[in-house]
């Protein structure tokens, strides 16, 4: 099977000469969860900002290398990054629902993609929300405010934002880091279903998510890769002592 993302001898560096990331390469498959895990400060959000180019907002970095989507390199002059974003979205750590009701925090970026019709509007909102396992809680209560939603569901609202606009990749940075276990479990099964329609690309809050989540995984350590590969080789016989540990704990 041909690789969803490829990730070619790619460096980055900050403007103050940190050095973020060094000559990473790896594949993601489609419809996999892959996880990218390791210390605080390895590079992990750096690589997941990367795959939707929210790297361009910072300035003076520099970076080397190639990322290709569906075979096609995402840093290409000709990239329209605003369909790029759409195509590979993003969840943030701390949810960030947008002023107004549930409903309108599903339509806003469809009215923006041009998509007008109430009965695919409607039909998008329900299915997003199913899928981000939030559709129960809350279909009688879409027009009320967003805000009202508990920590768990605003994380699964902002994740049914982007189902809504259908996208092809799905990138978590820690979305599960404010949640009580309850929630966290939750957004975890989710996971099992999103993939059969999504590839997801994740940086976990710790090494049992990364366990209990993972189809295939990577360690990151300074900004080195140290090991990829399947998720019951890397948390069960790793082929390098630093991932060993790491995941038992005898550092990070």
């Amino acid at each position: 099977m041909p690789p969803k993302i490829s990730i070619q001898e790619v460096s980055f560096t900050y403007a103050d000469g940190t050095e973020a990331l060094r000559n990473i390469s790896f594949d993601i498959f489609p419809n996999e969860v892959f996880v990218l895990f390791g210390p605080a400060r390895s590079g992990k959000s750096t690589l997941l900002r990367l795959l939707n180019r929210l790297s361009d907002l910072v300035d003076s970095a520099r970076f080397q290398g190639k990322i290709c989507v569906n075979d096609q390199d995402i840093f290409t002059r000709s990239t329209d990054v605003t369909e790029l974003r759409r195509k590979i979205s993003m969840v943030f750590a701390l949810p960030t629902p947008l002023p107004g009701s549930i409903r309108n925090n599903l339509t806003y970026g469809l009215r923006m993609a041009g998509i007008n019709e109430q009965r695919v509007l409607d039909r998008r909102v329900e299915r997003a929300l199913k899928q981000a396992a939030l559709w129960d809680e809350v279909k009688d209560r879409l027009d009320k405010s967003a805000f009202a939603l508990s920590g768990g569901q605003k994380q699964r609202l902002c994740l049914a934002r982007s189902l809504a606009l259908e996208p092809e990749v799905i990138l978590l940075d820690n979305p599960t880091s404010g949640l009580d276990p309850l929630s966290t479990s939750t957004v975890e099964d989710s996971l099992y279903e999103l993939k059969q329609r999504y590839t997801i690309v994740m940086v976990p809050h710790s090494v049992q998510q990364a366990a209990r989540v993972a189809d295939r995984a990577g360690f990151l350590l300074d900004g080195e890769l140290v090991e990829v590969g399947p998720a019951d080789h890397i948390f069960i016989n790793p082929s390098d002592q630093r991932t060993q540990d790491y995941i038992t704990g005898r550092f990070g």
